[in-house]
């Protein structure tokens, strides 16, 4: 009888060993497996929220299975107490193990909304986007200029979202009162700036700031980004430039900014002013007589005056030998390297082309007749009917 028993009772046992087995077995399978999600989602974990509430908030939105297998994988992991708050992009099927890797590795990811402040040459706006999870594209939501439209409320909004993310873009060939003038208006930023940093001495870039974020930091920060980009092309510069130190070459590359917005065109451009430079030509270029009008303050919103084409001023290299005394905006990294680097090419002139891009020459028979190109196209838009409004 005994025996019996303690046949039954080893039975049993194995049985209750192989069943447990299983169970661990298909639990790991469930954790480690494909997902159930099928189209991306972006998920969302709020400051200070348990890892219960997020297990729960997956199973809801479709991307786990069964939330208790989520938490006691990541509590065997020993990742439970590693959950960083933040904005998820998940993409279907991705295993429950990648989720409470993504969730704790590292902060917040690309995805979730964004307020981006853009600071460019004729305006200064805010753009709040959200990330499609679908198409990982930013979608618009609301877009405004602070200095001339009513705060939108999708905005007053976003603003107190924890996970909102904030940036400051600044455009190639602003100027540095432009940039001050526009971190002024940034409402989520604090301090002042003090007093401006010299003119092109801020770089172009993206920068991420968070609410409270000091206005004098950032433009520190854009001034240092600025002094490393400067400082590194100039060691790699080519041989033989017409240009004494790395601050006449920015006031250079300040100039090819303004002069070109074809990307491709850069080198040419600056290839055509140190050919001026080597022959003891004058500069001649609009975009330093426009600065020494405007002292970079603001749009000049007309044509040029021929008084203005004889004044002199400091920045007029239609009057002036050799550079400007400062630049006459924020150049961008391909602008400096252009300058830094330009291609050997025998152009002396160039004038615009009708295309947004600009007709080269080497000799003023050829440049003539490129203008003379040129104005026939500015005739014939002139003698265009404008567009008019569409009705009601």
């Amino acid at each position: 009888m005994w025996k019996a028993i303690a046949s039954n009772a080893l039975t049993l046992f194995i049985v209750v060993l192989v069943a447990v087995a299983g169970l661990l077995a298909w639990g790991k399978r469930q954790y480690e497996g494909p997902g159930p999600l099928a189209e991306a989602i972006c998920f969302r974990v709020d400051r200070g929220a348990s890892f219960a509430a997020v297990s729960r908030g997956l199973e809801t939105q479709g991307a786990i299975s069964d939330a208790r297998i989520f938490r006691i994988g990541a509590d065997y992991t020993g990742k439970v107490q590693g959950l960083r708050f933040g904005s998820y992009l998940i993409q279907p099927q991705t295993s429950m193990d990648d989720i409470v890797d993504q969730l704790t590795r590292g902060g917040q990811s690309t995805c979730g909304s964004e307020i981006n402040y853009r600071i460019g040459v004729t305006t200064a706006d805010v753009v709040l986007r959200e990330l499609d999870p679908g198409t990982q594209r930013y979608v618009e939501v609301v877009k405004f200029d602070p200095a001339i439209d009513n705060t939108p409320p999708e905005y007053t909004a976003a603003i107190d979202d924890p996970g909102i993310r904030f940036r400051v873009t600044l455009a190639e060939g602003t100027t540095v009162w432009q940039v001050a003038e526009a971190l002024k208006r940034i409402d989520i930023m604090e301090g002042d700036i003090g007093a401006l940093p010299p003119e092109g001495t801020l770089a172009p870039y993206s920068y991420e700031i968070s609410k409270g974020s000091n206005r004098a930091e950032l433009v520190a920060e854009m001034r240092d980004r600025q002094s490393r980009i400067l400082n590194d092309l100039w060691a790699a510069r080519a041989d033989g430039l017409p240009y004494a130190t790395p601050e006449e070459a920015l006031i250079m590359a300040s100039i090819v900014e303004k002069e070109t917005g074809v990307p491709d065109e850069r080198g040419t451009v600056a290839s055509v002013f140190v050919n001026r430079l080597r022959t003891g030509m004058k500069l001649q270029t609009d975009p330093t007589v426009i600065y020494g009008v405007t002292k970079g303050q603001g749009v000049l919103g007309r044509g040029l005056r021929q008084s203005e084409l004889r004044g002199a001023t400091p920045w007029n290299t239609y009057v002036i030998d050799g550079l400007p005394p400062t630049p006459i905006a924020n150049p961008g990294r391909a602008s400096i390297e252009a300058t830094l680097n330009p291609p050997t090419t025998p152009y002396i002139f160039f004038v615009a082309d009708g295309t947004g891009g600009h007709a080269f020459a080497e000799t003023l028979a050829e440049h003539n007749a490129n203008v003379a190109k040129w104005r026939q196209i500015e005739a014939e838009r002139a003698r265009q009917p404008s567009a008019q409004p569409a009705g009601n």
